[in-house]
């Protein structure tokens, strides 16, 4: 099981944020240490997660074999990837490495903030959260989930949001290649608007979107 450690800084520029609203969550959150620094700067924040089921010394064993893991991908993509905003492989690695600690100590002192669910059923109310987040789900394994069970996610993920749903990033992981049939997707929800923005944030070639969809 690959339990990614993304860090703070990388969720801001992911997803462009400026600022957080009363309650986010960040759906499915693996490692990342987003939930633990949010709710230290007030903000009702939750992580929701498959892996969060494992006993806690699985957790810690996992999260800490995937940090060398994603390397993986990007040497069998070397060419599909850019290094401008982490600046060096070693940045990027020290801060996935200081985003484990952060959720590693989280998650023991906090667990109620860490819920084993995941798409396409989460066991929240409708309109719990201010922002949901997804990051590196959606999309990026459209080889794996087909277009029906991203509606369905999409729906879900709506559906416990009150205001705005961010998902990044919008292409295929590896190569990155376009989603063809996310237009049409997107055409078929109701009652939201969207919009395709661009962001402070670019590794994989060419993912450097977002997706914003909000309540109508």
């Amino acid at each position: 099981m690959l339990v990614t450690s993304r860090s703070y800084a990388e969720y801001e520029a992911m997803f462009d944020l400026k600022e957080l609203p009363d309650s986010v969550l960040d759906c499915c959150a693996g490692g990342a240490g987003f939930t633990a620094e949010a709710a230290a700067r007030g903000v009702d924040a939750i992580a929701v997660d498959p892996a969060y089921e494992l006993d806690h010394p699985e957790l810690v064993d996992s999260v800490r074999r995937s940090l060398p893991a994603t390397s993986g991908i990007i040497g069998e993509h070397e060419g599909s990837f850019v290094w401008h905003w982490y600046g060096s492989p070693e940045r990027k690695d020290q801060l996935r490495i200081e985003a484990a600690d952060r959720f590693l100590q989280d998650v023991a002192a906090a667990p109620e903030r860490y819920v084993a669910a995941g798409l396409p059923d989460l066991p929240f109310g409708d309109r719990r959260f201010e922002l949901v987040l997804c990051s590196h789900l959606l999309f990026t394994w459209a080889d794996k989930y087909d277009r029906d069970w991203h509606e369905t996610a999409l729906r879900e993920l709506i559906r416990v949001s009150n205001a705005e749903v961010r998902i990044f990033p919008l292409v295929l992981q590896g190569a990155g290649e376009p989603i063809p049939w996310l237009p049409e997707l997107l055409d078929s929800l109701e009652g939201v608007t969207y919009e395709i923005r661009k962001v402070p944030f670019e590794f994989q070639v060419g993912a450097d979107e977002m997706l914003v969809i909000k309540r109508a």
